[in-house]
């Protein structure tokens, strides 16, 4: 049984070029026949490893190297019945009920605004580096 359907946001960044991407993947949580629970994820409308494991993390689109995902945003998609009195309409015509949504285009996982690309962090003076002076702070 379905337990929970979401959309979530998730970034990468690149640790080796510093690139910045997210994609949205579609996420159902499921409840087997032996009370087991489990997670489905969709990239795209196609089945997908999960991005915070190894296995399913993305390629970075500037240096191809792959780089697990952080979750950046979430929304949740109410499962049916839903609650009393919650808005629904009934199919009475399965075919032809809405039919422009077959030939409705993909809204794609990578179509959002992309994150600025920041580029790799700056060095902090905070942390010591033997190999170099200490900056003079005795002037303002």
């Amino acid at each position: 049984m379905i337990t929970e359907l979401a959309v979530e946001r998730v970034e990468f960044t690149c640790g080796h070029c510093w690139h910045q991407w997210s994609c949205d993947y579609d996420v159902q949580r499921y409840t087997d026949d032996t009370s087991q629970d489990w997670e489905y994820f969709a990239l795209d409308g196609h089945p997908a490893e999960s991005p915070y494991t190894p296995s399913g993390a993305q390629p970075c689109p500037g240096c191809g190297r792959h780089w697990v995902g952080r979750i950046l945003a979430r929304r949740p998609v109410l499962t049916p019945p839903g609650a009393d009195g919650r808005p629904r309409e009934q199919v009475t015509d399965p075919v032809g009920h809405r039919a422009e949504r077959h030939h409705a285009p993909m809204l794609g996982a990578h179509t959002h605004r992309q994150p600025d690309q920041l580029g790799p962090p700056a060095i902090d003076d905070a942390v010591p580096d033997p190999a170099r002076p200490a900056p003079d702070r005795s002037r303002p």
